[in-house]
């Protein structure tokens, strides 16, 4: 049986994964991206997962919350390679660090600035870049998205000192990717404007299940 740190599945986990950070987004976007009711993958830890089938394909599709921050986020990411995910999107919110972002607008992100210190730990250096075929996938999705690098921090804060080609602020992303490139995976991410760095930290609902329409779309391009 596969050992695991912090997962423990009651049922078997898709390759391809959503990543949101928050439990009830992973519920929420269970209930509106699968074509049947899915089952529970997870509960372990508050971090709910559920495993189903894609409205858009038809093929096996997981969703799997990470917790909040850098740290929780490259672990769960780690009992997912160990369990056979080989492609991930995370998916959620970030402040905006640019005043033409509106809320509810959503992000590509092209790299991930780490400003945290999960993504340092695994070796990510300054920044860490997607997989090229999913990030591709991801903008192909959402053309009118906008696209460029986002800063991962420890903290949700305003963003001071942000590189001046970061368009957002989030504490997930760099974690992931990291933490993906580690262990082989394909990963990328898309986000959804949540309003100015430090404000709000998690988007509508709108825009949350907007973000999972695209990363799942992504998912389903050979």
């Amino acid at each position: 049986m596969t050992r695991t740190v912090h997962l423990r599945p009651a049922a078997e986990l898709a390759p391809r994964v959503l990543l949101p950070d928050d439990p009830g987004r992973a519920l929420a976007l269970a209930q509106s991206l699968f074509a049947a009711t899915p089952r529970m993958f997870n509960h372990h830890r508050g971090l709910w997962g559920y495993t189903g089938t894609a409205a858009a394909d038809g093929e096996p599709l997981s969703v799997q919350a990470t917790g909040i921050g850098g740290p929780s986020a490259a672990a769960v990411v780690r009992d997912l390679a160990a369990l056979g995910a080989r492609r991930l999107v995370r998916v959620g919110g970030c402040g905006a660090l640019r005043g033409d972002l509106e809320p509810g607008t959503l992000v590509v992100v092209t790299e991930a600035v780490c400003g945290d210190g999960a993504s340092r730990a695994l070796g990510a250096g300054g920044r860490v870049s997607p997989d090229g075929a999913l990030l591709a996938a991801l903008r192909a999705a959402a053309p009118r998205a906008a696209a460029g690098p986002v800063l991962s921090r420890d903290l949700f804060d305003d963003g001071a000192d942000a590189p001046a080609d970061a368009l957002g602020v989030d504490l997930e992303t760099a974690a992931v990717l990291a933490a993906a490139r580690e262990r082989g995976l394909a990963a990328a991410a898309v986000l959804a404007v949540t309003g100015p760095a430090g404000a709000a930290a998690d988007p509508d609902d709108a825009a949350a299940e907007a973000t999972g329409r695209v990363a799942a779309t992504a998912l389903s391009r050979r």
